[in-house]
């Protein structure tokens, strides 16, 4: 069976957790039309790996992004394989969609929308549920799972859904964000999320460039000098630089 091969080739990776949804049964609203990505997609399968617990708690942000850095480098390399085996082995198209940048940056999108909502493909996967923070809970992993999707052109049926329900409505979640952005039951508040968990964001950059122009060169030696030039330089080639991961970190479903 097809769908067994290529979970089995996944698992054998180190990859968590492989689930499959038939295009019919991948829903978005938000999201554009997979067909704008791959003209003959029937199936999305999607690949889910596990974050690191001792990173993802600790109050040293420099160690839990790091482990972020860590998943999406593993994962990048794992998604490329998987592609690569589906086209080799079954001679059927696929087209990899990563968990985070690269963005859309134009409006409508402005970065806040993926080119697919691997959220919503994880749950029509079979991968779980949402829970009050918006985010997918695992039967096995919690919310501690980072999702990357493969489109194909094989078709595959989709898992079974998730039925149980997993979120217990703690609201550990929603006091633990420092954005108050997930203070509306089933939104999150994009930009207030953004605020707290990206402080070296495009944001921030945009007005440091604002505080540096039209100042006196002894001016800008000195804010050239400023710790925060240099996270804003650190962050300018590491990608999004998240600073807040309460949300996953507080939530106290875990099957493990």
């Amino acid at each position: 069976m097809d769908k067994e091969e290529i979970r089995k080739y996944g698992l054998n990776l180190g990859i968590d957790a492989v689930g499959f949804t038939s295009i019919e049964d991948y829903r978005s609203e938000k999201s554009p039309d997979p067909h704008t990505i791959l003209p003959d997609v029937k199936s999305i399968i999607v690949l889910g790996h596990r974050m690191i617990d001792g990173a993802l708690e600790s109050k040293n942000m420099r160690v839990a992004m790091s482990a972020r850095m860590g998943v999406m480098d593993t994962s990048k390399s794992h998604l490329y394989l998987m592609a690569r085996f589906i086209e080799d082995r079954f001679k059927d198209k696929a087209a990899t969609v990563l968990s985070s940048y690269p963005l859309d940056m134009e409006a409508p999108a402005l970065g806040l929308r993926g080119d697919v909502s691997l959220r919503h493909a994880a749950v029509s996967a079979g991968l779980g549920r949402f829970g009050r923070h918006n985010l997918v809970i695992h039967p096995r992993f919690g919310s501690r799972l980072s999702f990357m999707g493969i489109l194909t052109t094989l078709p595959l049926a989709s898992d079974m859904p998730v039925t149980e329900g997993l979120c217990d409505d703690c609201n550990l979640c929603v006091e633990a964000c420092p954005g108050k952005a997930l203070d509306i039951e089933g939104k999150t508040e994009d930009l207030k999320c953004l605020r707290a968990s990206q402080p070296y964001g495009i944001g921030a950059a945009i007005d440091y460039i604002r505080r540096f122009l039209g100042k006196s060169p002894e001016e800008q030696q000195t804010i050239l000098k400023d710790p925060r030039f240099m996270s804003l330089y650190q962050a300018s080639f590491i990608g999004f630089h998240y600073h807040c991961f309460n949300c996953i970190a507080v939530c106290p479903i875990d099957g493990r």
